[in-house]
């Protein structure tokens, strides 16, 4: 349980089985506040013997959550989503502490993680087979849909409790049991959010939180008695995570990296436009995977939007993040500031000119935070390497395009496929737009939108799988064909019936 006072350093331990849990020697791990760069918590480092211990205990819990009824199952759920309603403030100031995001952002997110509670617990009743017309009149043939058993939940750190959610909820209505693994940067409000689970009478062992870093994470996703993994992060540990799982037959989900067009035409609203461009990706400072970190705009108004883009990035107010003024935080680690600056060397260093940033950010009586000006690059090559690498931090390259055709080719031109924004007040245009990009989320004049029941998930090197509306629950089912012979006489057994 957590210990300590506001400005003071924290404590919490893993929760397994309804159960705060420390691990073996007491080990722990440290984690900071990006805003003041100091410590902010210490968490129980898991290692191989945790993660058998929350395995074993999701196991034994799996049985009675399983066979509790699908409508038993889905109250739960709900009574869990009012719980963490109850304490949207609490996650969301937990989860700015450690992360960085602006604090009334992620208030606004955990007051929206019990719609997915809410919408797949009321699927959980809703779950079912079919029967199979057969030619074979004597013979009934049905389908079971069943659980897959153990999951394990592989989270990062930009929206720690709303991303493990989006897996959490389906998991639980189709009846399986969890193990999450959260972020060794952000895992705070998981741990928090467990707690409430079991207070509302989900039963123990149902969801367990194992803290820790890479190591835990592969105990995770190697063990044998881990059916599914559910994982979001980057290409590389995506990578990772599903030979592991291949090489035991685990299924899985990957919600992987973006490199997400944002694509401005010469009719669109360019007002709209740059609010959309802006938010897109200088919003949690670009620290989401469908951050649109590559503005194309049409040749005609590249200039124009270069001047406006650069004169309101200016005006952006960077500080604490639990300032309600404040627009834009730091980044979440020291590392991740350290690749923004990188990665915009390494641009320059191609040819891309700086309009705006491109350095730290000091904004005042933080001299120690993590913080990156808003950065809006120009003469970038679609082809360079800023131009097809996530930078995951508020760096936005702007690349001009002639027609069409050109944005296409430029927009699909990348390893990625997760999302893509158009805008233009051409409604066959952005029609044509949608079907021809690469992208598992296309947005018309609007950017970042999500919601509980619309599939969300990417193509290419962005992921395997859907989250969200009704194609995640089936992904966290297993179908059972079951045969039954009604005749009573007696079948040639040297006869294949079909």
């Amino acid at each position: 349980m957590a210990s300590g006072s506001e400005g003071s350093e924290v404590r919490f331990r893993h929760w397994i089985g309804g159960a705060e849990t420390e691990s073996a020697g007491c080990a722990t791990f440290a984690t900071e506040n990006p805003t003041t760069g100091k410590i902010w918590g210490h968490f129980a480092l898991g290692r191989a013997g945790e993660v058998d211990r929350a395995v074993e205990a999701a196991s034994s819990a799996f049985e009675t959550w399983r066979n509790l009824s699908p409508t038993r199952r889905g109250r739960l759920m709900m009574r869990w989503a009012d719980a963490i309603l109850e304490n949207a403030e609490t996650i969301g100031r937990l989860e700015s502490l450690q992360n960085g995001k602006l604090l009334n952002e992620l208030v606004l997110q955990a007051r929206i993680v019990p719609d997915w509670l809410y919408y797949y617990g009321g699927l959980a009743d809703k779950i079912e087979g079919r029967v199979i017309p057969l030619d074979r009149g004597s013979v009934l043939n049905y389908t079971l849909r069943e659980p897959l058993g153990v999951v394990g939940v592989v989270m990062p750190w930009n929206s720690p409790l709303f991303l493990a959610i989006m897996a959490i909820a389906p998991a639980l209505a189709a009846g399986n049991t969890v193990i999450i693994k959260p972020s060794e940067v952000t895992p705070a409000s998981v741990i928090e959010a467990a707690r409430l689970a079991e207070r509302v009478g989900v039963p123990k062992g149902v969801v367990n939180v194992v803290t820790g870093d890479r190591e835990t994470s592969e105990a995770l996703v190697n063990h044998p008695d881990v059916a599914k993994i559910a994982f979001t992060g980057g290409v590389e540990a995506g990578r990772a995570v599903a030979v592991a799982a291949a090489r035991r037959f685990a299924h899985v989900t990957l919600e992987l990296g973006g490199k997400s067009a944002n694509i401005v035409f010469d009719d669109a609203d360019l007002k709209q436009a740059e609010a959309g461009l802006l938010a897109g990706i200088f919003a949690a400072a670009g620290q989401t995977c469908v951050a649109g970190s590559r503005a194309l705009v049409h040749r005609k108004l590249h200039a124009q939007a270069l001047e406006m883009l650069a004169r309101r990035a200016a005006s952006i107010k960077i500080g604490d993040p639990l300032d309600a003024a404040t627009q834009m935080g730091p980044v979440a680690t020291r590392a991740q500031l350290a690749k923004d600056e990188g990665m915009v060397a390494k641009a320059v260093a191609e040819g891309a000119e700086i309009v705006h940033g491109g350095v730290r950010a000091n904004p005042p009586g933080l001299p120690d935070g993590f913080f990156f000006a808003p950065t809006i690059l120009t003469n970038v090559k679609p082809d360079s390497y800023i131009a097809q690498n996530e930078v995951f931090g508020p760096v936005l390259s702007v690349i001009p395009f002639d027609d069409e055709d050109e944005a296409v080719a430029i927009a699909n031109g990348t390893a990625f496929g997760l999302a893509a924004g158009v805008w233009t007040l051409n409604i066959r245009r952005a029609h044509r737009m949608a079907r021809k990009l690469q992208a598992g989320t296309v947005w018309v004049n609007m950017y970042r939108g999500m919601t509980f029941n619309s599939p969300f998930g990417g193509y290419k090197a962005s992921g395997i799988g859907r989250q969200n509306g009704i194609e995640a629950i089936d992904q966290y089912l297993q179908t059972k064909s079951v045969w039954c012979e009604l005749d009573d006489s007696v079948q040639d057994p040297f006869v294949m019936r079909s």
